[in-house]
């Protein structure tokens, strides 16, 4: 899911970050934390959690190092259906005042094959100020965080005013069937919780060594993926008729090609291009202002969407076509076309209203339309000020003049799961990336050093003051 969170904003800020908490930055209680640190991610790293392996073996490594810690047996529990395949729950107890937190990252990693890599990937290495590995960036750098600050915790003797419960889950890369959604069948009473802060869905976006803005993401696009076929008696190709299969699809397309859903925005959206303004300058951030009032200038909007395929994006509904087939020999009519078209849907859209729109563009009822791949729909969360203001003010101390902006991401996360089971889900990580060079997926992927440090210091400060009943 990190690849998502990369292209937010594109002008960088001028004011340079400060290093948090200088005066104790080589403390004998920093030094020995992010040894802590280091080693857990370095343990993560080094446990190879593809489809094929499974999460289990990584599991049990961070359920033994929370027993170690002072955990009670009870409270740090491995589940799942299937030995391969488990799941980590640990609860965190506090005083119950309020209701539960929960915070999920996932365990699994895409495959990574060695031969496509200029080191291994399933070695942790250090070089060059970053830190290398399948899941540096995707997630294992904050399943590392969330273990770390755990312990951490437990070691201060902090009491929470509600228990804090972290699932560390399979199966997000691949599936859901094992995760997140087999916990919410099976277990819910164990991950239940007021609401869900989802590393994954978060992290800071960094240009040229400068940190630019931290998205709370508080809803998701919904994939959906249809099929456009047409079909026909075909003949010979030397004797062509008009009503060839593959004209009929590619006028169908060209159709859709031209066509643009209406722009909605919602309380997400509309706050994120209000703040986005503050970092533009011009006509760019007269259009965003415009266009985040109520009633929308809709010139300014159009003029946005127009500008910028990331910023058309957050405003609409999408859909586009990404593969296309036809015919079945080179002398013959083809008797069939077939296109895919992937739609990213508004959270407050319906696959039949974008079943029904794509029939009403392509305007022909010999072109069929069926529906063959869809997320389940999770609706958006609510903008919660208590969640708001701390991470407005832990930004502004460790990152100042970055701006904090609720986000809506174009591809979906475990946290749609849990927002379609009634658990809103907030995507917040510390952790900052170079949104030029994004590896999660990809060749070599890394983390840089002082970003992942930062990132864990941020979340221990963050669950703390979540919890601490301020």
């Amino acid at each position: 899911m990190k690849s998502i969170i990369t292209c937010l904003l594109i002008v960088a800020i001028t004011t340079p970050s400060v290093v948090y908490a200088q005066s104790s930055e080589g403390s004998a209680a920093t030094i020995a934390q992010r040894k802590l640190d280091r080693e857990i991610f370095q343990e993560l790293i080094e446990i190879n959690t593809t489809l094929n392996v499974g999460c289990t073996k990584a599991a049990e490594a961070m359920a033994a190092r929370l027993k170690g810690a002072g955990f009670a047996e009870n409270d740090v529990k491995l589940l799942g259906p299937q030995p391969q395949h488990m799941n980590l729950v640990v609860r965190y107890r506090g005083t119950g005042v309020h209701k539960p937190i929960l915070f999920i990252g996932h365990l699994d990693v895409v495959e990574a094959l060695r031969q496509d890599w200029s080191v291994d990937p399933f070695r942790f290495l250090e070089s060059g100020g970053y830190f290398y590995g399948r899941g540096t960036t995707d997630m294992k750098n904050d399943d590392a965080s969330l273990v770390a600050n755990l312990i951490r915790l437990k070691q201060e003797g902090f009491v929470p005013d509600r228990d804090i419960i972290v699932a560390l889950t399979e199966d997000e890369e691949n599936g859901d069937a094992n995760g997140v959604q087999w916990l919410l069948a099976n277990h819910r009473e164990l991950i239940d919780a007021e609401y869900c802060i989802n590393p994954d869905g978060g992290g800071g976006s960094s240009k040229n060594g400068k940190e630019i803005v931290m998205p709370l993401q508080t809803s998701e696009k919904v994939y959906l993926d249809y099929k456009l076929e047409v079909h026909n008696k075909g003949g010979h190709s030397a004797a062509p008729v008009k009503d060839n299969a593959i004209y009929r699809l590619a006028a169908a397309l060209t159709r859709l090609a031209t066509y643009d859903f209406p722009i909605n925005l919602n309380e997400t959206t509309r706050r994120y291009f209000e703040r986005s303004a503050l970092q533009e300058t011009g006509q760019m951030k007269a259009d965003m202002l415009a266009m985040a009032k109520i009633p929308m200038d809709t010139a300014a909007a159009n003029r946005i969407a127009n500008a910028s395929p990331s910023y058309n994006s957050k405003m609409r509904t999408t859909c586009v076509a990404t593969m296309l087939s036809g015919g079945h020999a080179e002398n013959a009519l083809p008797q069939t076309a077939q296109a895919n078209v992937n739609c990213r849907m508004l959270p407050d859209d319906s696959p039949e209203n974008v079943l029904a729109t794509l029939k009403a563009v392509v305007a022909d009822t010999q072109v069929i339309i069926t529906c063959t791949n869809a997320s389940m729909i999770g609706p958006r969360s609510p903008l919660r000020k208590d969640i708001f203001e701390v991470l407005d003010r832990l930004t502004a101390s460790m990152w100042p003049g970055v701006i904090v902006t609720p986000y809506m991401s174009g591809g979906a996360s475990d946290g749609r799961l849990l927002r379609a089971a009634g658990i809103p889900v907030y995507g917040i990580s510390g952790m900052f990336t170079d949104m030029d060079d994004n590896r999660a997926h990809g060749k070599d992927e890394r983390i840089g050093v002082k970003e992942f440090y930062k990132g864990v210091e941020f979340m221990y400060r963050f669950m703390k003051e979540l919890t601490s009943g301020l």
